[in-house]
C-alpha cells in the first residue's frame, strides 16, 4: 500500500502522488481511478466528480463536468463546487512536488467569481515549489475557465509548508 492509499497525519508524499498518477494515467479508466483516489483521501473533494487532466510537480490541471449535482438554483455551477475545484487544483500542484521531508496544509482560501459558470470547467494551478522543508507560506492562484476559455473564477490558496513530522 502506497502513502497515497494510507491516510496519515503528514499526508501523502509527492512521490506517492506522482507515482500513482504516472502508473494510472495511461490506462483506460486510469484518470478516473486516480480522481477516485484523490476523492478517497479528501472525501469532500470527491463530491464534485473532478478529473485530473494533467499533473506534474508544481502544476495541476483539473476539470469538472456540469451536472445537476453541482448546480445551484440558477442553473449554473454552484460557487462552492468551483471553490472545491480550485482548492483541489492548488493542492495537487503543491503536494505533487514537495521535497520528501516537507508537508503542506492549506491555511486560507478566497475566490472571486467573474461570470456564471456553465458547461465543463477547467482549473489550472501552478507554483514555484520549495526545495526545502523550511516553514514558509505560499500563495497559489487557481484559474477556472469554461469551455469557451472564458475565466469564470480566480482563487487564491494559502499553503503553509513545513517539515514532515
Amino acid at each position: 500500500m502506497t502513502d497515497m492509499a494510507r491516510p496519515s497525519s503528514s499526508g501523502p508524499t509527492a512521490q506517492a502522488i506522482l507515482g500513482r498518477w504516472n502508473a494510472l494515467r495511461r490506462w483506460p479508466g486510469g484518470r478516473w481511478l486516480f480522481a477516485w483516489f484523490v476523492g478517497w483521501m479528501a472525501p469532500y473533494t470527491g463530491t464534485i466528480g473532478l478529473r485530473v487532466e494533467e499533473l506534474r510537480p508544481g502544476y495541476a490541471r483539473l476539470s469538472m463536468r456540469d451536472r445537476r449535482k453541482v448546480r445551484n438554483p440558477f442553473r449554473s455551477i454552484h460557487a462552492v463546487a468551483m471553490m472545491n475545484l480550485a482548492e483541489a487544483a492548488s493542492g495537487l500542484a503543491m503536494l505533487s512536488g514537495l521535497p520528501a521531508e516537507a508537508r503542506a496544509i492549506i491555511t486560507g482560501l478566497e475566490i472571486d467569481y467573474e461570470k456564471k459558470a456553465r458547461g465543463r470547467l477547467t482549473a489550472v494551478a501552478t507554483v514555484d515549489l520549495p526545495d526545502t522543508s523550511e516553514r514558509c507560506e505560499y500563495v497559489l492562484e487557481s484559474v477556472i475557465t469554461d469551455s469557451a476559455d472564458d475565466v469564470v473564477a480566480r482563487a487564491r490558496a494559502k499553503w503553509m509548508v513545513g517539515p514532515r513530522q
